[in-house]
């Protein structure tokens, strides 16, 4: 699995996900005019990069299930 490139573009994904998740609990923690300004921005980022997150295992397990790896 370590030698699936796909595997890597997932992981980083899930980290992409997460990064954008702690900023946005840092920045609403935080509060003040930037937390206003941005709240909804962030989110929508990290629905986002969700999304793609969720696509991308489902096709890195759909692929290693066709390949019976």
């Amino acid at each position: 699995m370590a030698d699936d490139p796909l595997f890597y573009i997932v992981a980083i994904a899930c980290l992409a996900v997460a990064g954008i998740l702690l900023f946005g609990i840092v920045t609403f923690g935080k509060g003040g005019d930037f937390n206003k300004k941005h709240a909804n921005r962030i989110m929508r980022w990290r629905i986002g990069a969700q999304f793609v997150a969720v696509v991308l295992i489902l096709l890195f397990v759909f692929i290693r299930r066709q390949t019976g790896q």
